[in-house]
């Protein structure tokens, strides 16, 4: 192999364990709550969702800055100090002495993410071909999906120990990720770009820090209280502003243009509504199998482990198919089978453990479901935008993803309460029902891309210059 070879392959290597890192810490986490409710006693459910709600908020805040300022200083420079922050964030939530330790250092870990994920896909991107985008986009979300798989059974066996092991499963692989990356990542030609808007970034990361913080802790504080009432103003306000400034500023933060293209438009929208789905799946399923059903972390983990097996081996064709058949076909099955594996388990779980027969079934089907959906937002969200704005839409959408993820969280939360029954779950499987189709309806609303003439039969339909006008 040649050097180039090499370098082209290690940077890839890179990139993915990246991704896959940040895919294993969010759902290790979940599966290690309930040893976190043995930690800490006294905490509320409501309490401890912070250590979800902490990482969603600063990630969700702060993805469309570090989406802009990757593009603007450099994919490369932006993705290794978040790489480097994450890392160094893991050991301190390892060794965290109280909860509210604990809650901190996840919210500095969730900028780590957040500067990590426009800027791992914008690198990846930039070392295929055009024609090959949609093999890199399904290879990107794939590593997601096996994230997610090892996270299950790796979880569950490390939170039997103690909780804390959970993060301590970061720092090998993000040591090590850091110093090869230092070598053999390409330098982008944004390298030296003028900087950003930073009042700009400001004001929108704690503007959307106001209005998720809302979303999150609205049950618990009250819906009509001040508290809420204040957080919301000042969020709107600020997101407002934040539009007003980008109109003018030569740097801005927001580019409003990229909301004016159809797919990318949609893309954001279905985003939100399927990892609202997710957040109530991933935090309702391991609450379900540790308390109604009696079984151990461990148990639980390895019972929920089959679905993401299933999306990971059917992200990468899905990501094909997509760009071939159009992100609207593609994501509304997706989205479908996604919400019949919540209506499987909303009519099929009871209070008898029956994991073959009543839990397993809803599992494969909704993992499929979300193998064959991540492509299609992934391409909705970037392939219409030119190279050097991929970093800003996938921020753009990771930010919409975390918003859903910290609504569907907080709507479960709400839901179960510190004493849930049967009927609650229910409940919470009929939310992941409701937002994954939400999100294919969304999906289809895009239709077909027209390839105009003259296009190669290769060229993904999304990312010809004319579509991005749709």
């Amino acid at each position: 192999m040649s050097s180039n070879g090499l370098r082209r392959g290690m940077s890839i290597t890179v990139i993915l364990t990246g991704v896959f890192i940040s895919a294993v810490d969010m759902l290790i986490v979940n599966i290690a709550f309930p040893s976190m409710q043995e930690s800490f006693p006294t905490a509320s459910l409501t309490s401890l969702s912070w250590v979800m709600s902490a990482y969603a908020i600063t990630f969700a805040a702060l993805l469309l800055p570090s989406g802009r300022w990757a593009d603007r200083s450099g994919t490369k420079r932006v993705f290794l100090l978040g790489l480097g922050l994450f890392t160094l964030a893991s050991a301190v939530c390892a060794a965290a002495p109280s909860l509210e330790v604990l809650v901190a250092t996840r919210a500095v870990q969730g900028v780590g993410a957040a500067l990590m994920a426009p800027s791992s896909l914008g690198l990846l991107l930039g070392l295929f071909p055009p024609e090959r985008r949609g093999i890199a986009i399904g290879l990107w979300t794939a590593v997601g999906g096996v994230g997610s798989a090892a996270a299950l059974p790796l979880g569950g066996l490390l939170a039997e120990i103690d909780w804390r092991w959970v993060f301590v499963v970061n720092l090998p692989l993000g040591i090590a990720a850091v110093l090869i990356g230092v070598w053999s990542l390409p330098r982008s030609a944004t390298e030296d770009g003028p900087v950003p808007d930073l009042l700009g970034i400001a004001i929108l990361a704690a503007s959307v820090a106001a209005v998720v913080a809302t979303i999150t802790q609205g049950e618990t504080w009250g819906w009509g209280s001040a508290k809420v009432a204040g957080l919301s103003l000042a969020g709107a306000i600020g997101l407002l502003w934040t539009v007003r400034r980008a109109r003018r500023h030569p740097a801005p933060v927001l580019e409003p243009a990229l909301l004016k293209i159809r797919t990318v438009a949609l893309g954001n929208v279905a985003t939100g509504f399927f990892f609202m789905g997710v957040g109530a799946m991933a935090m309702s399923t391991i609450l379900f199998l540790t308390q109604v059903w009696r079984h151990s972390t461990l148990r639980g983990a390895l019972e929920i482990a089959p679905g993401p097996v299933m999306a990971a081996l059917f992200a990468v064709p899905s990501g094909i198919l997509a760009v071939r058949f159009g992100v609207h076909l593609v994501g509304l099955a997706g989205a479908s089978a996604f919400a019949a594996g919540g209506i499987w388990w909303t009519y099929a779980l009871d209070g008898t453990p029956d994991f073959p027969a009543h839990f397993l079934p809803g599992s494969i089907i909704g993992g499929i479901g979300f193998g064959v959906i991540l492509p299609a937002l992934a391409a909705a969200s970037t392939l219409s935008l030119p190279p050097e704005r991929v970093a800003t839409g996938t921020g753009m959408a990771s930010m919409s993803r975390q918003i859903g993820m910290a609504l569907g969280v907080a709507v479960v939360a709400a839901v179960l309460t510190d004493a849930p029954d049967l009927s609650s779950f229910r409940a919470a499987f009929m939310v992941m029902a409701g937002a994954g189709l939400l999100s294919g309806l969304a999906l289809f609303a895009i239709g077909p891309v027209r390839r105009p003439a003259g296009t190669g039969a290769d060229t993904p339909a999304d990312h010809v210059p004319h579509a991005a006008t749709r």
